[in-house]
Order: C-alpha cells, then sequence, then structure tokens
C-alpha cells in the first residue's frame, strides 16, 4: 500500500485505503439507524472537508431524514489556526430537532465545540456528533463524539475530502503526510 503523492511541496503515502473508510462509514449507519429512527433527524455537514463523507453517508442512512451544509474554516496550510470562522451559515430551522454534525475530522475539539455552542442557540432537541475521523491524542477540548468511523494519530492528512492549502479533497484513499 506504499503508494505517495506530491501535493503542492509535501508527500503523502497512502495511510487507509477506501475499502476501509466505507466499511467504517458502513457500520456507524447502522448505527445511526438504531439511534436515530422516528427522530426525524437534520444532518449538518461541515464543509468543505466533510462532503464526501456526508454524501456516502447518506447513501447508507435509512432513517428518513435531512441534510443540510455549514462552512467554517480553522485551518491554514497544514496547521490549526484554533479560531474558527463561520463562511456560510444555516438556513434550516432546528428547533426541537435532533441534529446530527457530520465532521471530516476531530483533531483539537475546538470546531467542534464552537459549532455546538451556535447550534445550542437555536433551541435544537439534542446534538450528535458524527466524524470520518478522530485524533484523539490531538483533542483539547471535553467534547461527545457520538460516531467516531476510524481512530487516527495526529499526523497531518489529505484525501477523502481533507485537504492541503485546497488541493487533494478529490483523492478516493486517505495520505498522511511524509516525513
Amino acid at each position: 500500500m506504499s503508494e505517495v503523492v506530491t501535493i503542492k511541496d509535501k508527500q503523502f503515502e497512502k495511510f487507509i485505503e477506501f475499502r476501509q473508510i466505507q466499511t467504517a462509514i458502513n457500520r456507524i449507519a447502522r448505527e445511526m439507524d438504531d439511534d436515530l429512527r422516528d427522530k426525524n433527524p437534520l444532518f449538518i455537514a461541515v464543509l468543505n472537508g466533510a462532503f464526501m463523507f456526508a454524501g456516502e453517508l447518506m447513501k447508507e442512512v435509512t432513517v428518513p431524514c435531512e441534510i443540510t451544509f455549514v462552512r467554517l474554516a480553522s485551518y491554514q496550510g497544514t496547521s490549526t489556526t484554533n479560531k474558527v470562522r463561520e463562511v456560510l451559515g444555516l438556513n434550516e430551522s432546528i428547533g426541537g430537532r435532533t441534529v446530527v454534525i457530520v465532521e471530516d475530522i476531530v483533531d483539537s475539539g475546538n470546531t467542534m465545540v464552537v459549532l455546538k455552542e451556535e447550534l445550542n442557540k437555536f433551541s435544537p432537541k439534542e446534538i450528535k456528533i458524527a466524524t470520518l475521523l478522530l485524533k484523539p491524542d490531538a483533542l483539547k477540548q471535553e467534547i461527545h463524539l457520538d460516531y467516531v468511523a476510524l481512530e487516527i494519530p495526529n499526523d497531518f492528512i489529505v484525501g477523502y475530502g481533507l485537504d492541503y492549502d485546497g488541493y487533494g479533497r478529490n483523492l478516493k484513499d486517505i495520505y498522511k503526510i511524509k516525513i
């Protein structure tokens, strides 16, 4: 599996193959089907990174649901800025609804804390968090994640929606930076 790709000025080696990603997504979709039955959930996918995860997840979740998108930014280059700024807001009413945030990766947890605080202002019934990837060693916030597809080490990664300065999102597999 030692395929290497170059994105801008950095090299990345294949880390997680699409098959493994798909298996993990199928597993959490089944968990969601059990947990969210009769709850009419609204999935809120965080752009840009979660678009591939959200698309695959929606193909597997079978409970009646809706999906919408918000856009937040907290990364610059290969490091987090630790500041979250909302670029595109939420247009749907979430009052009294079960909301599931769909995120590509949780590392520090800062983005999820801020987004959850913002969403709570609109009085949802409950907020659940689904992430494709979790970096437990990078977590700085105490935050409960309801659905975690895969846990990974604290490496910088690209592919499957994740980027390096806007590039690499289109890779089917996930790659980690080669040191």
